[in-house]
């Protein structure tokens, strides 16, 4: 669509909300396949012509050099104009995650936390080990246990918001995202569902596809 209305992406500037990192706190380099920083600029930025393509700096992701700087570098440019933001199994934030160990309880605090290195949840390394980076395969032992991430504080500080929910297993209508998105949507703002800050964004578009909307009751057609 870019490329067809001839859309100048000069001037944008893009933040990775996350990015996968070792046991010790090591982030995935940009050469890393399986790396968010990676993929978008293999599968998105690669394919915007290059008179239209930003500069590569101005693709910014997680690097072991810039994380502590990672919330300035976005304020300095007056804050994200927009963010697209949708919850994984647990509910997290990019991978802000209810119960990591560096996460603030307490919901003044979790709205202020900014960029860190943060422990991934049990859940988060069985949903994303479903993945076709991973081999769709549930071997929860290739998936990264700890990411680098913005915080609360940046979702908050953009100006705009879109969320989606919308993620499902081949085109099924199974989701673990069907519960979280009720909970991120309705139930209360809380650290324990780390996307239900969305709540307080007032120019938030939420968009929900139809098979998360479904109600929840049993398919005995799939069963076990």
């Amino acid at each position: 669509m870019i490329n067809r209305s001839r859309i100048s992406c000069k001037n944008l500037y893009t933040f990775n909300m996350d990015e996968y990192a070792s046991e010790e706190g090591v982030i995935a380099p940009e050469s890393w396949p399986y790396g968010f920083t990676h993929a978008l600029k293999k599968y998105f930025f690669s394919k915007i012509d290059p008179d239209l393509r930003p500069p590569e700096h101005q693709m910014i992701g997680f690097t072991n050099e810039n994380f502590k700087d990672y919330g300035k570098m976005i304020t300095d440019l007056g804050g994200a104009d927009i963010c697209y933001q949708g919850p994984g199994w647990t509910g997290h934030l990019a991978f802000v995650e209810p119960d990591a160990p560096e996460v603030p309880k307490e919901l003044e605090a979790f709205k202020k936390m900014g960029p860190g290195i943060v422990t991934l949840s049990p859940f988060t390394l069985a949903q994303n080990s479903l993945h076709g980076s991973f081999g769709s395969s549930g071997d929860i032992a290739a998936v990264p246990p700890k990411a680098a991430t913005i915080g609360p504080a940046q979702a908050l500080e953009a100006k705009n918001h879109v969320g989606l929910y919308s993620i499902g297993v081949h085109g099924t209508s199974t989701s673990w995202q069907r519960l979280i998105t009720r909970l991120s949507l309705f139930g209360p703002v809380t650290p324990l569902v780390p996307d239900s800050i969305i709540q307080l964004m007032p120019k938030a578009d939420i968009w929900v596809a139809e098979t998360i909307a479904q109600n929840i009751e049993p398919d005995w057609d799939k069963g076990y």
